[in-house]
């Protein structure tokens, strides 16, 4: 597994590297390991380029599930991370990987599913009870499978439901190994539940008969924060630049233009910026 993603790794660096080559002329930039969500919302496209008025530093996003972008930051192959799991951040931290991390921003989880609603889970509050009536309808669902921030808390909601869905893989339990707009599309051509981020589900265009059928449990909460890399650990972590973006995006400024950023006349992320825990 562990060579299998320093692969995947080497590919990602390789091709962003590739990209920012014919795009950017050589300059200073920070690299920003992130998630899906926060790159298919279009929040970055919004937000970067006035972090990059502000201060003359460009910001190259490498956007992979949360797993995948902290292996990235304990390699030393990223700046700065902007990711959605404190349980993994937390043991990021306590590994002397960072030396500052902030909460930025939150939203939600939502489930969704076919409009027939086979496991009669629409309009429950409680993820977990939704999760059961999946499983015992043997109800397609589609996981993402790809040790990202909401794959992680997926299998949370499995747990907390006393289920072992993975036992079930490829009968009514679909792993896909994707990011969150190809497992929905999944879910859209196998008619099936999946586990998606707000944002993303805004954003999503090609939802055939898939419609947000469980919502507003506080399990569903779903944290940003953003860490600085050890340079101490990594020596080549541009680290001074890392801080002025972590700064920025927990500053009065950075958090206004978080909080007017809308889809649609939707907001799709709540600031909520902490001290740094360190």
């Amino acid at each position: 597994m562990k060579g299998s993603l320093s692969w995947v790794r080497l590919l990602l660096l390789l091709g962003t590297a590739i990209v920012a080559t014919l795009v950017h002329p050589a300059g200073r930039f920070i690299t920003l390991a992130s998630t899906t969500s926060t790159q298919n919302s279009g929040l970055f496209d919004y937000l970067l380029p006035e972090f990059t008025r502000k201060t003359g530093i460009e910001v190259r996003v490498v956007a992979v599930g949360t797993g995948q972008a902290i292996e990235l930051a304990e390699s030393g192959d990223a700046d700065v991370l902007l990711v959605h799991d404190r349980a993994g951040e937390m043991k990021f931290m306590s590994e002397g990987h960072g030396v500052s991390r902030r909460e930025v921003m939150y939203n939600d989880y939502v489930i969704v599913g076919p409009g027939s609603d086979p496991a009669a889970v629409r309009g429950l509050n409680d993820a977990a009870q939704a999760f059961r009536r999946i499983a015992d309808a043997a109800a397609n669902f589609v996981s993402r499978g790809d040790d990202s921030g909401t794959n992680r808390q997926e299998l949370r909601l499995w747990e907390a439901a006393g289920i072992d869905a993975k036992s079930a893989s490829g009968s009514w339990y679909k792993e896909v190994g994707a990011g969150m707009g190809a497992t929905l599309n999944t879910a859209v051509g196998l008619d099936a539940y999946t586990l998606t981020d707000r944002a993303t589900w805004a954003t999503f265009r090609n939802r055939g008969d898939l419609e947000l059928l469980v919502e507003g449990d506080p399990r569903l909460f779903n944290q940003y924060a953003v860490i600085e890399i050890n340079p101490v650990l990594h020596p080549a972590v541009k680290a001074s630049d890392a801080r002025l973006f972590a700064e920025w995006l927990v500053s009065r400024e950075g958090q206004a233009l978080i909080g007017a950023f809308t889809i649609d006349g939707q907001a799709l992320f709540f600031p909520n910026a902490t001290t740094p825990e360190n």
